[in-house]
């Protein structure tokens, strides 16, 4: 059962001096985002994170998430069935992470039709949400300082 978190994944890589950044279009066609979902049962944001990560991008093992201290917050609205959550709930936390995939290969599953791998600039550009676009910043940020 849908649980009130939400979270994205920032799939990323190092190609020598380059930050390249996987944004992944929703094969509905609405939007450009990163990885994203919310929690099931009695998920931790971890775990739906890790979750949500493997389904959409086929990589199953091996992965270490980054928790970045991006939040945002969605309106209950968004998402669907909400009628088990609490009637006085009006926004759905959202928590941020990354991934470092290195070499690996994306697999899409049907959610998404497509990803670029796109340095900040053009991610930044291409993304729908603000809150991935201030999750992307940070992460940016600590990447150009490690």
């Amino acid at each position: 059962m849908r649980q009130p978190l939400q979270i994205i994944v920032i799939p990323f890589r190092r190609l020598g001096d380059v930050i390249e950044y996987a944004v992944l279009h929703r094969a509905d066609g609405s939007m450009w985002q990163f990885v994203s979902g919310g929690g099931e049962d009695n998920e931790s944001p971890e775990d739906a994170a890790a979750r949500e990560f493997s389904e959409e991008t086929g990589i199953c093992d091996g992965i270490a998430l980054l928790l970045l201290d991006a939040t945002a917050t969605v309106p209950r609205t968004a998402f669907y069935p909400t009628e088990h959550w609490p009637k006085d709930l009006y926004v759905v936390p959202e928590y941020s992470f990354a991934v470092d995939l290195g070499d690996r290969e994306i697999i899409l599953s049907d959610e998404h039709d497509r990803y670029a791998w796109l340095e900040y600039e053009a991610a930044h550009r291409t993304l729908t949400w603000d809150s991935n676009r201030v999750a992307l910043w940070e992460l940016n940020q600590r990447l150009l300082r490690s």
